[in-house]
This record gives structure tokens, sequence and C-alpha cells, in this order.
């Protein structure tokens, strides 16, 4: 374990279970539909690229970034679009995955702004879900474990820009942020 974890609230294998049961749902809902894959970066990289590989459908894959965290532990509440997707929404079910929802901020933004572009449909993934940190009302669609409000890294989520490689995700010691 890395020293700056204070400890490990999913192990590789525990995520795997949790990655093969959400592709299961997925292929479940869109059996007969054709839907895109949408990741948001960079928190997604890893969840997404392991997620993908188990469903057994034909879909295709676009990626955004959107930011609202700017370098800290808690979101700012203003969402803004970094990077777009490259393919034209208008008629298409999307499938939005992401690495954690907490407010809600960015899972609206991000609905309403397909929405706004023609999206026929707009669900959304997520590996792991803060509720008690909800402030909008809108809820994943599918998601892998609720979890506790700690600041959490590995597995692609990060702080600052580090441990997105730990193949684990765990509760980031407080003395890393804190008083910074």
């Amino acid at each position: 374990m890395h020293n700056s974890i204070e400890n490990v609230l999913f192990s590789g294998k525990e995520i795997e279970n949790i990655v093969n049961t959400l592709a299961k749902n997925i292929e479940k809902y869109y059996n007969c539909k054709e839907f895109t894959c949408v990741g948001l970066l960079k928190g997604c990289f890893i969840f997404m690229a392991d997620l993908v590989r188990k469903i057994n459908l034909d879909f295709e894959i676009d990626f955004m970034t959107v930011s609202s965290y700017r370098d800290s532990v808690s979101s700012s509440g203003d969402v803004k679009v970094i990077s777009d997707v490259r393919k034209d929404v208008a008629g298409k079910n999307l499938l939005i995955v992401d690495d954690v929802t907490d407010t809600g901020n960015t899972l609206e933004f991000v609905k309403n702004y397909f929405i706004g572009r023609g999206a026929k449909s707009v669900k959304f993934c997520t590996l792991f879900d803060k509720p008690q940190r909800r402030v909008k009302n809108i809820e994943p669609d599918f998601c892998g474990a609720q979890i506790p409000d700690e600041f959490i890294v590995g597995y692609g989520l990060d702080y600052k820009g580090k441990y997105r490689n730990l193949p684990y995700v765990g509760i980031l010691n407080r003395s890393v942020y804190e008083n910074k």
C-alpha cells in the first residue's frame, strides 16, 4: 500500500467484480439499442477501458473532458467543457461513464448539454457514488458501489494528477491535502 493511502476501500479483485456486474447490467439494458459510450476524462480512463472490454455488444466510443475540481478535493460547482466529443450526438443513445458521482453537478450539466444537442437519451454509469454529497436531484443509472464521503484515489482517480496508477482504490490521507 502506498504511504499516502489511509486504507484500501476496494482491491483490484473487488473492482474487477464490480466492473463485471456493471457490464452485465449495461448489456441487459442496451441489448437491442444502439448506443455510444462517452467517457469523462481523465478519471474514467482505466475504469472505462476495463468496462467496455466486458460489454458484449456493438457500440461506439467517444470521450470528453469536463472539469469542476481544478486540483481541489471538492467540486467548485462550476462545470466547464475542456474538450468535447468528436461525433454528432443528435438522435443517439448515450451512456456517460464517470469515475465518481458526488454533488451531481457534472451529471446534471452533461445531461443538459447532450439533451440540448439533440441526444435521444442520456444514461449514466459511475464506478463510485457518494450520495451524501448530492446537491442536484440526479442519480446514476448504473452504479458500481456507494462509498463514504472521503477523498479516494487509485484505479484512474487522482489528486493533482497523482495516484491514478494504483491498482486499488484507497482513501487519501488527509495530511496530503489539508493545510496546503
